[in-house]
């Protein structure tokens, strides 16, 4: 296996607009005459410029009180006024809206923005191609609940949210679900729609789905897949027992206070216990914790630190004494390591790199596994973790759509390392069929590839390290690709997509609950629809791959695990213990957890 490529130019194609998309502003957007701005226009008068001012404010604070869910009394709160006077004191031109102007007017506006913003980057999918993302889950009422999305390089966007409980049981009525969100989206427009579950229930409705509509692809998020390899890892009896010997170990340091201390002092702070947000990797990196600090927890229960016999007085800390001193322990944690940590760097990869995937999903899996090889050495010591990630590549992960990323990658496949297996080549000729139903227009994409594989033409500019290694692939296309308008186009629209899920988002689920909960007046359900749709829109404007935004209840419940404290109340299943009610035709969103 290998990895690829990505996006075009000429035609259809234009390259400042993908510039543009890619770097675009992850803020609100600004309007022409905002902010000091406004105080330079010449046709708006000294009071008319203070009160733009006063109203940019006052949109300001609506923006953060809708993006992060805030009761709209807050505005009356004592401290929120200070607040306000503050700056009013400093000079500014600010003065808090009151409830009824978060409810109406601001609310219109910030509405209205999130409207054109949406509509705009609809606008480009006819050009890029876009990806359908479905985030899905089970509420605590046993209801099956979807998020929809709509990724492109513009950027992504929530459509709405649904409950499809009974089309888990009919797959009639699971299809009819999907023919409805490519209605909306358009048919023409979709590369792939990307599920979050390997479920022999949704892989068929996949393959009946990709019958029906034969350019689209079907594919699952990889970071889940991903996080389905470690899931496997994990079941094998000496990483499980291992792992549970680590965690009696993190348990006794985090849980004593002589120990915490000492090992925070030797680790800047940080203890043992990782602090990423990724479910299936902490583990891992809480046992690569344990093995880089080996040393330091060694001396720590030697004879020569001077508490060393308050630590062991207890079974607690004579058993980890006995760990730390087992040579069995730590040769299981070492290989362990060798055969876990690549995959866990893919997902951090994926999670710190935005969306670029496409051109170098096929080729990172496959280092993943040569790292793995490398550091065992023996195929017998290697085999179970290859096993691992080969089910979940064959079974779920793999698309076309990779093998084409990756040939079409020119920092790949102008490389001096470059291998084009039977793989590669069957998922590129399927990928071309199934996109292109025209006969004749396959046979020039076919010849355009021809120019691309020998470099001829203006590719040849491109051809040297220093440009394809700068760009991404897809601006690389857009630069060199000019001359190949239907192989541009053909690439352009599979190396725009991403290959991540929509979990990395982190959308609030209490929220799609609420509104899926229909129990309110017809007014009151559509003013709940609109404020849904605009803190998602919000949040996913904003977010930045890699930042955390919140930690979710059952990431809190592993923490704990490892760190033995069972006494935190329960909150909600994606930790946000909102509620959500109508009060006086206004939303209120209250006990928010961030």
């Amino acid at each position: 296996m290998d990895t690829t490529g990505r996006i075009v130019r000429h035609g259809a194609v234009d390259e400042r607009r993908y510039r543009s998309a890619s770097s675009e502003n992850n803020g609100v957007a600004s309007t022409s005459c905002q902010g000091r701005e406004t105080l330079e226009c010449p046709h708006i008068s000294p009071t008319t410029a203070a009160e733009a001012l006063v109203k940019e404010a006052k949109m300001h604070i609506g923006r953060f009180f809708y993006e992060n869910g805030l009761d709209f009394d807050a505005v009356n709160s004592p401290s929120f006024q200070s607040m306000i006077s503050l700056f009013c004191r400093r000079g500014m031109q600010c003065q808090a809206p009151t409830v009824e102007e978060l409810k109406g007017w601001i609310f219109e506006d910030v509405i209205k923005e999130m409207n054109q913003r949406v509509d705009e980057i609809r606008r480009s999918w006819a050009e890029t191609g876009c990806t359908i993302m479905l985030d899905g889950w089970t509420d605590a009422n046993g209801r099956s609940l979807v998020n929809v999305l709509v990724d492109c390089p513009k950027g992504t966007v929530y459509l709405h949210s649904s409950d499809i409980s009974d089309c888990l049981k009919n797959m009639d009525a699971m299809q009819t679900f999907f023919a409805k969100i490519l209605a909306e989206v358009g048919v023409q427009n979709v590369v792939q729609i990307m599920t979050y579950s390997s479920s022999a229930f949704m892989k068929e409705a996949g393959t009946q789905l990709m019958e029906r509509y034969r350019p689209i692809f079907w594919t699952v998020s990889a970071s889940h897949c991903i996080e389905l390899m470690l899931e496997k890892l994990g079941s094998m009896d000496l990483i499980k027992q291992t792992l549970e010997k680590a965690k009696i170990i993190t348990r006794f340091v985090h849980s004593n206070p002589i120990a915490l201390k000492y090992m925070q002092e030797q680790t800047n702070g940080s203890g043992l216990v990782d602090s990423s947000r990724t479910r299936s990797i902490r583990p891992f990196l809480v046992l690569e914790n344990i093995v880089i600090n080996k040393e330091t927890l060694k001396t720590m229960l030697s004879s020569s630190h001077s508490q060393s016999s308050i630590l062991m007085s207890t079974m607690e800390g004579r058993r980890v004494a006995e760990l730390v001193a087992d040579r069995l322990f730590w040769t299981g944690a070492v290989t362990i390591l060798k055969g876990a940590i690549p995959l866990v760097r893919v997902i951090e990869w994926m999670n710190k790199s935005g969306n670029d995937h496409m051109g170098y999903i096929y080729e990172t899996i496959d280092q993943a596994k040569e790292t793995i090889k490398e550091g065992f050495k023996k195929k017998s010591a290697y085999a179970p973790f290859w096993q691992a990630i080969d089910d979940v590549w064959n079974e779920s992960l793999y698309s076309p759509l990779h093998s084409t990323g990756y040939y079409f990658n020119p920092n790949l496949f102008f490389s001096t390392d470059v291998f084009i297996d039977p793989e590669v080549v069957t998922g590129l000729c399927c990928c071309i069929v199934r996109s292109t139903a025209d006969f004749q227009m396959q046979d020039r994409i076919t010849v355009q590839m021809e120019q691309y594989r020998t470099a001829k033409g203006a590719m040849a500019a491109g051809v040297a390290e220093d440009r394809r290694s700068n760009i991404s692939p897809a601006l690389w296309w857009l630069r060199y690709g000019g001359e190949c308008p239907e192989l541009q186009r053909l690439v352009v629209r599979v190396l725009s997509q991403t290959c991540d899920g929509a979990a990395k988002f982190q959308l609030n689920r209490s929220l799609a609950e609420a509104l899926l909960n229909k129990r309110r007046n017809e007014d009151g359900q559509e003013r709940l629809r609109d404020m849904v749709f605009l803190r998602y829109n919000m949040q996913l404007q904003n977010f930045v791959p890699g930042k955390t935004t919140y930690i979710g209840s059952d990431e809190l419940d592993l923490v704990d695990d490892w760190i033995g404290n069972e006494s935190r109340n329960d909150v909600s299943q994606n930790g946000d213990a909102s509620g959500m009610e109508m009060d006086g035709g206004g939303l209120s969103v209250l006990g928010m957890r961030r």
